[in-house]
């Protein structure tokens, strides 16, 4: 089978397409035929080898999927140790859950680490509650929108930023209330102290500000950062706030399956709708870990085996 392999850490082009063996499934295992593989900008971190989560050499990237499960039955899968970068994945069975028929194998491979992990951010770390306020940074990328949709199925009202106007108004699409452009000065000023909760994608440009919006006992759940930043514990202090730190790896399967629970039901009930924004073939994995370190984020890049 095809997939695409690192054999050392670094830029984007250490990923090649090579031919492999096709993985035999371990006891509680099943095989998938990979139909689409979803790119996140974790994989890119992993890929540079300066992330905590450092696979061994070679190894193929991925943690989402969705495709054909081996004996039929369409699925998706969030396979969160790698290898969905392929023709096939094997995966563990409880990582795997039916892919509805309205929803398309793309649209599949958008669901496991975005929608995870929003879940996670909003209701297992942060507590979000129907009638709070909740501000999504970077909103109109895979997680962010998982974040929107999951909060106004909630019943919660959602701030969610974006940098280009045509991801503000696919906020806008998916339910958002208020959509602010991060891009200009003092964005965000007006709403300094009436947040409770804050997604937040990019914590070294954006935690010191997070805190003087926040609401007396507000939370902040730091889904990703990029590097160092000096804040104000002052400021937490003051306001009984607290900052949480989040991996989806350190989740426990209970809480996996809790979260897979809530992706299905808003499947069927129309409130959880993924969003692709762009399919490349897989030999062109290089050039999706490009593009989704870039601004400008909108919906989830997939890879086409």
């Amino acid at each position: 089978m095809k997939a695409i392999r690192v054999r050392e850490f670094g830029p984007p082009g250490v990923m090649k397409l090579e031919d492999v063996p096709e993985p035999k499934p371990d006891s509680g295992q099943v095989l998938v035929r990979v139909r689409a593989a979803g790119v996140n900008p974790v994989d890119a971190y992993i890929r540079t080898g300066t992330y905590a989560m450092k696979p061994a050499l070679p190894y193929t990237p991925g943690s989402d999927a969705a495709g054909i499960m081996e004996g039929g039955g369409r699925v998706y899968v969030a396979r969160l140790s790698g290898g969905t970068y392929a023709e096939y994945v094997a995966c563990d069975a409880a990582l795997v859950r039916p892919l509805p028929a309205n929803v398309t194998f793309a649209q599949g491979a958008a669901l496991g680490v975005p929608y995870l992990t929003a879940y996670r951010a909003l209701f297992q770390k942060a507590g979000a509650r129907a009638g709070e306020t909740v501000l999504v940074h970077g909103a109109s990328g895979g997680v962010g929108l998982a974040a929107v949709q999951f909060a106004v199925a909630a019943g919660l009202t959602v701030i969610g930023t974006a940098g280009t106007e045509r991801g503000r108004e696919l906020v806008r699409q998916q339910g958002g209330q208020h959509v602010l452009d991060h891009t200009v000065a003092g964005y965000i000023d007006a709403w300094a102290g009436r947040v409770d909760v804050i997604v937040e994608m990019l914590a070294n440009v954006n935690l010191a500000k997070d805190l003087t919006v926040l609401a007396p006992r507000g939370r902040v759940v730091v889904v990703g950062s990029r590097g160092n930043i000096k804040i104000n514990p002052r400021l937490a202090m003051a306001r009984d706030s607290s900052i949480h730190g989040m991996a989806l790896w350190n989740a426990t399967l209970a809480e996996l399956a809790e979260a897979q629970d809530a992706i299905a039901a808003g499947l069927a009930n129309g409130s959880l709708r993924p969003v692709v924004g762009r399919e490349l073939p897989l030999a062109e994995a290089a050039q999706a870990h490009d593009a989704v370190m870039q601004p400008g984020a909108y919906g989830k890049i997939v890879l086409v085996p």
